[in-house]
């Protein structure tokens, strides 16, 4: 057996809600630059300051970013990313089997893709409305380019982004871009709770491993790559409308409608590898994380309610 043993008892909801939180931080720390890269090489193309540094891979990315804004700039973000996290993925994840189960016909032993789906959708927009102000603010700091400690800088932490971002824009600023990311998560949870929730079921049933890490490995790793190759082109989308200025795009069909237009539907795909590495890499980690997290605080749980 690797790694900790399932408990005999299932997990509670706010051990998921907990577990998916801190697993989905960690998994965050680890690959970060990577969703950086990702958000550069996105909007690359698509204003004057973006065109000022050419990218070219994920790599070349990182190096660019490092030698023209300082080894931290991969990092731009990471607190609002960290908050997003605790929200975001708590909800999606954390509440997916208990949503899952609301939906389930009473008496049915298994459920249906069908009955996953709509469990994905509904957490993944939950989530969405809770955490998008934590969204909108990590993209802002990662599209934003920062040439040196001369230059200047639009928020000076995160804290002061989202209230500028609020005295700017409004309160509604926060929410930007809320339909595009909604719609996208709802099609990134599916792809990844399901997919994974369906690969884990059939290896276990099928006797191919255990209910063990390289059980989670593979089907996390599924998971990454079914969620990046169906969420792409709206993640582009979303990215693009978040970290435009106001006036740029009337609504996300008018950003879709120009970088259709502007640069052709390749676009929709541009930041695919790292989105692919991100992805792959942070389900691995999260969903691994997340399995061992479950069943180490079940087990510190049913020590503190043993009487001995």
């Amino acid at each position: 057996m690797v790694g900790l043993k399932p408990p005999e008892v299932p997990p509670t909801t706010a051990v998921k809600l907990l577990g998916a939180g801190t697993a989905a931080c960690f998994a965050d720390l680890l690959t970060f630059p990577l969703d950086t890269a990702k958000v550069r090489l996105q909007i690359q193309g698509e204003n004057q300051a973006a065109r000022s540094a050419q990218y070219r891979g994920v790599l070349g990315t990182i190096l660019t970013m490092v030698r023209n804004e300082g080894p931290r700039s991969p990092y731009n973000g990471l607190v609002a990313g960290l908050q997003r996290q605790m929200s975001f993925a708590s909800i999606r994840i954390g509440l997916y089997d208990s949503v899952k189960q609301l939906y389930t016909p009473k008496g049915s032993d298994h459920s249906s893709i069908t009955t996953r789906i709509l469990a994905g959708c509904t957490t993944g927009a939950m989530a969405v409305t809770c955490a998008q102000p934590t969204d909108v603010v990590k993209v802002r700091f990662q599209a934003s380019i920062h040439a040196g400690p001369g230059s200047n800088r639009k928020y000076s932490g995160t804290m002061d982004a989202y209230r500028t971002i609020a005295r700017e824009e409004g309160v509604r600023g926060l929410w930007k871009g809320i339909l595009p990311n909604i719609t996208r998560n709802a099609i990134v949870n599916c792809a990844e709770m399901v997919t994974y929730d369906v690969i884990k079921e059939k290896v276990l049933d099928y006797h191919l491993l255990t209910d063990n890490l390289p059980c989670h490995f593979v089907s996390a790793f599924g998971a990454g790559f079914c969620a990046t190759v169906v969420a792409s082109p709206v993640d582009v989308v979303k990215t693009r409308y978040m970290n435009s200025p106001p006036g740029q795009y009337q609504n996300p069909l008018d950003c879709m409608l120009k970088t259709v237009t502007q640069e052709g539907p390749t676009a929709f795909y541009k930041g695919f590898t790292p989105s692919f590495l991100r992805l792959g890499s942070w389900n691995v980690v999260m969903f691994v994380s997340y399995e061992q997290l479950k069943r180490a605080l079940m087990k510190v749980q049913m020590l503190r309610e043993s009487p001995f």
